[in-house]
């Protein structure tokens, strides 16, 4: 039996970043993935691939729509479908590999198999040719991160009804894709087709896309991709689905009861969201269980068992790469002796859609479930001198503030860069800043931050750009 000081089950975001961090501090440690590639979803068939595809359909549009013309470049664009999706590998390939890179680096070692628990302190792998290791060690970390979640009268097949990694694949523009859930997978993705010529029709069970986002800024972003061409079908519910060779017929109710209507379709994109993947685990073997939702629950990252751990997807919070990160820390640092802490008041969430949409803190919503005071500071991109350049002016900024102490409570922008300009106010939350604090920071001139101080300075009244 092999020893180790911590055994990490689970190569994605929140799996090599334990370990490497693992191996930084000087701890004996292994990784247990059995995928080919280590990154998990997120670099294999999620976070990366979906935002190359993303990139490159954004550039093909730019070029069909007239927009690059209009800036005096004129061409004639010509899809080449396969080596889009060749270069999206590519990027995926160079990314794993990196992994594997820092891996060496940092000593950690990569079990490549399925690992599952064998009572405390123990794991059994059954690696790829069949044989069977096993280890042992003082800390276990899962991280096993999320699968898709199905939908009841709809069975996935990859061929006609596809998850998330069979909509990241497809050999031909479908005519008419049809995109189950309007959750932040299914807005990306039916945008990626979209773009490339596919009718896109989204069929949500609530009456709203985006649950949990800001209200503002949804149907900011509903009606924007609703000038796109994207088509919504709202508090409406698919009861059936039956895949033939040439398509897909969908049988769909209004949420609150009523007539079946059928809907046609090349091909069905379900993107309900992600449940916790904990199949063949042992769970049992150690006395842990999952809750209803399929969680497993922590305290601090610790298990109820002493010496497992529980991190990312598998457990409580948003299921975000970023979020995995920061719990895969946390958890390393603890089982070293020190202290850390993860701040889930700002963790950031995006929609890399065109506008992006980046949110970090409170919405409106939560704040008056919560009977707390605020003040709303907003600016739009139509006032923002860099975006109207690049004619990229849709969206606003809007800021959060307690109305007594004027401490920035949460932040909400759909608009040009959304993703990167967050992170300011990630900044401002982790320091408990005031609206005021960055109204009185000097930003660059012309760029898109500006919005940013803006929307701060309005907090108070006094936006001076618009």
């Amino acid at each position: 039996m092999s020893n180790y000081d911590v055994l990490i089950i689970g190569g994605g975001p929140g799996g090599y970043n334990a370990a490497i961090r693992a191996g930084q501090l000087g701890l004996k440690v292994a990784c247990i993935e059995g995928r080919e590639t280590l990154g998990g979803t997120c670099l294999n068939v999620g976070c990366m691939p979906s935002k190359a595809l993303l990139h490159a359909s954004e550039l093909y549009e730019a070029a069909t729509s007239g927009e690059l013309n209009n800036l005096g470049i004129e061409v004639t664009p010509r899809l080449n479908l396969a080596q889009m999706m060749k270069q999206k590998d590519e990027s995926v390939t160079a990314l794993t590999k990196g992994i594997e890179f820092l891996f060496r680096k940092n000593k950690v070692e990569w079990i490549k198999g399925w690992g599952r628990l064998n009572g405390p302190g123990k794991v059994t792998v059954t690696l790829a040719d069949g044989s069977v290791r096993e280890l042992q060690a003082k800390d276990i970390v899962i991280a096993t991160g999320s699968e898709p979640t199905p939908l009841p009268g709809v069975t996935i097949d990859n061929k006609r009804i596809l998850d998330s990694t069979g909509a990241l694949a497809l050999p031909t523009v479908p005519k008419h894709l049809v995109v189950i859930g309007a959750g932040v997978i299914g807005l990306e993705l039916g945008s990626v087709w979209r773009r490339l010529g596919s009718e896109v029709t989204v069929v949500e069970y609530l009456d709203r896309i985006c649950p949990g986002l800001d209200d503002d800024t949804a149907k900011a972003l509903q009606r924007t991709l609703s000038k796109q061409g994207m088509s919504f079908k709202l508090a409406t519910k698919v009861s059936a689905a039956k895949a033939t060779a040439k398509g897909v017929s969908l049988d769909l109710q209004p949420a609150a009861g009523g007539e079946t209507e059928q809907l046609q379709a090349d091909y069905v994109l379900v993107a309900i969201g992600r449940r916790p993947y904990t199949a063949g685990l042992g769970l049992e073997t150690v006395g842990l269980a999952t809750d209803k939702r399929g969680m497993l629950e922590n305290q601090q990252h610790r298990s109820s068992v002493p010496g497992i751990w529980i991190i990312g997807d598998v457990t409580s919070g948003p299921m975000l790469a970023h979020k995995a990160e920061d719990e895969a820390i946390a958890c390393i640092e603890r089982i070293a002796g020190h202290a850390a802490e993860v701040n889930y008041e700002a963790i950031p969430g995006v929609i890399y859609t065109k506008p992006e949409v980046a949110t970090v803190g409170k919405t409106e919503e939560q704040l008056k479930a919560e009977g707390r005071a605020y003040k709303v500071g907003k600016f739009p991109f139509t006032a923002n001198s860099r975006a109207k350049i690049n004619h990229e002016a849709e969206g606003f900024v809007k800021v959060l503030a307690d109305e007594r102490t004027d401490q920035i409570l949460g932040v909400h922008i759909i608009g040009p860069s959304a993703g990167e300009l967050i992170g300011e106010y990630c900044v401002a939350l982790e320091f408990s800043a005031s609206a005021e604090d960055i109204a009185l920071i000097c930003h660059p001139h012309p760029t898109r931050s500006e919005a940013l101080r803006q929307a701060a300075m309005n907090v108070h009244g006094w936006a001076m750009q618009a």
